[in-house]
């Protein structure tokens, strides 16, 4: 049974291949959203080591083949009821000097386009078993993002040897420039 997380909530996983599913609904007028899924993986200084680990769409694979994004939906309109955009997850493959791996969902064109998180519906993060298919949490966007154009919805790190995941839900004005600059 899946745990629906709350902002701040943790969990620990027990898994070493997941699956990072990121979904949201376009906009009620029609207009189509293009939000990009990315991950960017950090060392114990909360800093990138290098630009190749950080996995979005113009880096689908990260430097250790750990993280691998399933490609850019530029509308939305994937599916249904499902992801939007993954990001598959090795933890076997995880580089020594990575101790936490963020997921963020930004806009693209957003400023151009006049478009923020606010706009977005139904948006989600949720940690799937990759063998399996199994979803074990699931952490919704319930905040008003309305000046927002970037979200970092959750986290990996590693803590006394074994990964967890907390829903953090922190907005940014910047897009995903601002993620990365936070982190370089």
């Amino acid at each position: 049974m899946a745990i629906n997380l709350q902002k701040g909530q943790r969990v620990a996983l027990g898994l070493k291949h997941l699956t990072v599913g990121l979904g949201w609904d376009p906009a009620e007028n029609g207009e189509a959203f293009d939000l990009d899924a990315s991950a960017l993986m950090l060392n114990d200084d909360k800093k990138i080591p290098a630009d190749n680990f950080m996995v979005y769409y113009n880096n689908l694979t990260s430097a250790d083949g750990a993280l691998t994004s399933t490609g850019d939906d530029r509308t939305g309109g994937n599916s249904e009821d499902g992801d939007d955009e993954q990001i598959l997850v090795d933890l076997t493959k995880v580089s020594p000097q990575i101790t936490s791996i963020i997921f963020t969902a930004s806009i693209y064109y957003a400023e151009a386009r006049r478009q923020n998180f606010g706009q977005v519906q139904n948006s989600y993060i949720r940690i799937c078993n990759t063998d399996t298919g199994e979803e074990l949490c699931k952490y919704e966007l319930c905040e008003d993002f309305s000046i927002e154009t970037g979200i970092e919805f959750g986290r990996l790190y590693l803590h006394k040897g074994e990964w967890k995941f907390e829903a953090t839900g922190i907005g940014h004005k910047e897009g995903l420039q601002g993620i990365v600059n936070k982190y370089c």
